[in-house]
């Protein structure tokens, strides 16, 4: 069996798409007037809900959501692989988008903080101990940081006006909580199955099948990662 390592860096390739419409905006701000996720046009324009993941307000917002991006997004994609990584990226984007629009009706909003949120949720989940400075300054675990940021967003659903989509932030970072939990489940229910089949494996059910396929096991193998 050979095992491949296909990791293509998309953390790079959603990176460099984020400062190209960047630089597209200011270039020319009324032709992306209709990529902006309105809440009370959505229906018409649907398609908000993927372009507002890629544009960004300021470049004070840029640049910190890109930050983000490439501290969490890099570590995340090496962790579970580039599928699961896109997956994970934009389910998150798209259901903070979502979330914005159920609890925000009539706001608009840009950026890619949904799907960051959700990078940083899987994080907590995998990494639940690793060691981060809190806005650079305070040590603290993947673990509590993530309850401080959830308090803060939750803090800012009372302050509609603070020019912050925090139910967006909510959203995105339940969807990577929720990923994360699903596939460290589905580690250890593999793991669980492979010991019971070593230990087993002369009165092990053959009719039972493990449901991964092969780039699973080669992963779990190789690399520890699902």
């Amino acid at each position: 069996m050979i095992i491949k390592n296909k990791h293509r860096n998309y953390v790079y390739y959603i990176l460099f798409a984020n400062l190209g419409i960047y630089l597209l905006q200011k270039m020319n701000p009324n032709f992306f007037k209709n990529l902006v996720l309105n809440s009370l046009t959505v229906q018409s324009q649907p398609w908000t809900i993927i372009t507002s993941m890629f544009m960004h307000g300021s470049s004070s917002h840029l640049l910190f959501n890109m930050y983000a991006l490439l501290l969490f997004g890099t570590l995340i994609e090496q962790k579970i692989g580039s599928k699961r990584f896109l997956l994970l990226y934009f389910s998150s984007g798209i259901i903070g988008a979502l979330t914005f629009i159920i609890i925000r009706p009539g706001a608009s909003a840009i950026g890619a903080s949904g799907a960051i949120m959700g990078l940083l949720g899987m994080t907590i989940m995998v990494l639940p101990k690793m060691r981060v400075l809190f806005f650079f300054l305070v040590p603290m675990s993947m673990r509590t940081a993530g309850i401080i940021f959830a308090f803060i967003d939750i803090i800012g659903l009372f302050n509609p006006n603070n020019g912050i989509a925090n139910s967006a932030h909510l959203g995105g970072l339940i969807v990577g909580l929720l990923y994360g939990w699903y596939l460290i489940n589905k580690k250890n229910t593999f793991a669980k199955e492979f010991v019971s089949y070593a230990s087993h494996h002369s009165t092990y059910n053959k009719t039972k099948n493990i449901e991964m396929n092969d780039e699973d096991i080669n992963n779990y193998i190789k690399y520890g990662k699902l």
